[in-house]
């Protein structure tokens, strides 16, 4: 009996994987085969919309497998002058790198920023449009994740333990004048990954923390990413999801969620959307008014891009993160160790919300600062943004007009330079910073 879920493990994973493949096979035939000239003899418009349903259908499915490429588009000097990035690891290991991106000819940058991205499903890339907002005003690094399918079974586990201590890894090799600013998922591992540092290293603290719509306290305010957390017990989750990697990747037999049912799963969240929007691409492309660098594709390529993740780190966090709120309650341990985060008292911490975010609620994030009972009240602050939903707040437009400018802010007031710093929001507009005081309930929506 213990053969069976093993077996329907490798047969669900290469399955998926077939499915993927004879949907870009498909087409691509289609897309082939409706390009002939001869066709273009017939005036009938179902040889354009087959060559176009080929087109998007191959390129959508292919995506699924390649990881995006950062693009990052080359910095603008003061003199008017073009700086090229240059994309470059700083420190390699089995499921993760550290990465900075280098602007040619410029001094290093006083504001050094670590984004900390998350591994839910899509690529570290998923925040090139944060990355290319931030270069300008500063130094920026990211943890660049990699996809379990491709880490051999030798390299051992990786759950949210060992990530705690990858980033306990990066903050120190990268020095106390580190600002990090943790997006999504990783949010809680970022906090006590910093309260570790402040009891074991407090030399190698950041000089702030920045946590933006993440997980702290998942039963702060339910959304349906929690209520489906707790209906299913962690042998169902184990049953349902966690498959096997096939033999054509090198991480052949390692136990994953893997990135197509993550992607499904993605999808059916919001199904009518993705379908009017491949619809509408088909028909655009029918006409002839698609192009390579549309909306469309930008946004696909990105999205469709999805990579494995280890099974014990997703379960790990499902059952210790939403299910055993151990950062809520301040029980995490990291190797046996207590992770206390009351122990940060050196480090400003600033949460950011989106009040339209349906994945990491108003409240589960601002749930932080009520962990850090040794900080000082004036080194804790806490934003809610209106109308903002859960991309839009480290990507969107709320995050380029208003957070982002906020957060800059929030770096320089902890810098410890005595000069004062110029403000960096646009005119106009409004911060909706408040207090530590008032709970993300009462904030203004």
């Amino acid at each position: 009996m213990a053969k069976q879920p093993l077996l329907k493990g490798l047969i669900s994973y290469d399955a998926m994987e077939t499915i993927r493949n004879t949907n870009e096979w498909l087409g691509a035939s289609a897309r082939a085969m409706a390009s002939y000239p001869a066709f273009a003899m017939i005036p009938h418009p179902m040889f354009r919309i087959m060559s176009a349903w080929g087109r998007v259908t191959e390129r959508s499915f292919s995506r699924m497998v390649i990881k995006p490429d950062w693009n990052i588009p080359a910095i603008a000097g003061p003199g008017g002058q073009d700086h090229i990035v240059h994309v470059e690891r700083v420190l390699k290991k089995d499921f993760g790198d550290l990465i900075h991106f280098r602007v040619a000819r410029r001094e290093p940058h006083t504001r050094k920023i670590l984004l900390v991205a998350p591994m839910s499903g899509h690529y570290a890339t998923l925040l090139r449009s944060t990355v290319v907002s931030l270069l300008p005003d500063a130094d920026v690094y990211v943890t660049d994740w990699h996809n379990a399918r491709d880490i051999p079974v030798s390299k051992g586990k990786f759950d949210i333990e060992d990530y705690t201590d990858y980033l306990v890894d990066f903050m120190r090799h990268l020095g106390p004048d580190l600002n990090v600013v943790a997006v999504c998922q990783p949010a809680p591992l970022a906090l006590a990954a910093t309260a570790l540092l402040a009891e074991e290293d407090p030399k190698a603290q950041p000089r702030t923390l920045t946590l933006i719509g993440g997980p702290i306290n998942p039963d702060a305010a339910a959304t349906e990413v929690t209520d489906f957390g707790n209906r299913m017990t962690m042998g169902e989750l184990e049953y349902l999801v966690i498959q096997q990697v096939g033999f054509k990747y090198k991480g052949a037999g390692r136990l994953v969620y893997p990135g197509l049912a993550q992607l499904a799963s993605f999808i059916a969240m919001n199904s009518e959307h993705h379908a009017s929007a491949f619809i509408d691409k088909i028909f655009a492309e029918a006409r002839g008014e698609g192009s390579e660098a549309d909306r469309h594709n930008k946004f696909y390529d990105e999205y469709l891009a999805v990579m494995d993740m280890t099974a014990e780190f997703y379960l790990s966090t499902v059952e210790r993160i939403f299910k055993g709120l151990e950062i809520a309650e301040n029980r995490f341990t990291v190797n046996g160790k207590q992770v206390d985060i009351g122990k940060i008292k050196d480090v400003a911490v600033f949460t950011v919300e989106g009040a339209n975010d349906d994945i990491s609620a108003p409240g589960q994030c601002v749930a932080a600062l009520d962990l850090c009972t040794g900080l000082a009240e004036n080194k804790k602050q806490q934003h809610l943004e209106p109308g903002a939903g859960h991309y839009g707040i480290f990507a969107g437009k709320s995050w380029r007009l208003n957070i982002r400018p906020i957060v800059l802010d929030f770096i320089d007031e902890n810098s410890g330079s005595e000069k004062p710093t110029p403000r960096r929001r646009p005119a106009g507009a409004k911060a909706h910073t408040e207090p530590k005081g008032l709970t993300s309930r009462q904030l203004p929506v």
